[in-house]
């Protein structure tokens, strides 16, 4: 099992370095031609949540990105480091506003990513979120022959 770690400041102009080098990895890794364009849109989109949901939430840690090459399946991992525990914090009528519409766009970002990839995993916990896509390689699609 190979994995790349990437980990880039919440700044917009690194998502795009973060979906080429995904792009590179997964071509590496074996993921059908076919789906490049999938995995490169489903990891700016995972990306720009979580450089958004650093932005609004004040953290300044990086944003971190695992590829993870498997013998039939090739994972990108894109976390944040915001605390999915400890909930909405309200705090007055602007505030609220600014939070309902970042869920807007973190959940149209979640469906984005679901229309995109066919197995995903959205988790949240005290030491952040994760958003966890998940492709076939190559070798995943040659059945062994009998013989």
């Amino acid at each position: 099992m190979a994995t790349v770690e990437l980990r880039f400041s919440a700044l917009p102009e690194h998502v795009r370095t973060a979906r080429l080098v995904a792009a590179a990895v997964a071509r590496r890794a074996g993921v059908d031609e076919a789906v490049l364009d999938e995995v490169r849109l489903a990891v700016g989109e995972a990306c720009s949540r979580a450089v958004g949901l650093h932005e609004s939430h004040d953290i300044n840690s990086p944003v971190r990105v695992l590829l993870i090459e498997d013998e039939k399946k090739f994972s990108i991992e894109v976390g944040d480091g915001v605390n999915g525990d400890s909930g909405a914090h309200e705090n007055g009528a602007a505030q609220g506003a600014a939070e309902s519409d970042a869920e807007g766009e973190d959940e149209m970002g979640l469906a984005v990513i679901s229309g995109l990839v066919d197995d995903v995993e959205v988790t949240a916990g005290k030491d952040g979120g994760m958003i966890r896509m998940t492709w076939p390689t190559a070798t995943a699609a040659v059945l062994p022959q009998g013989g």
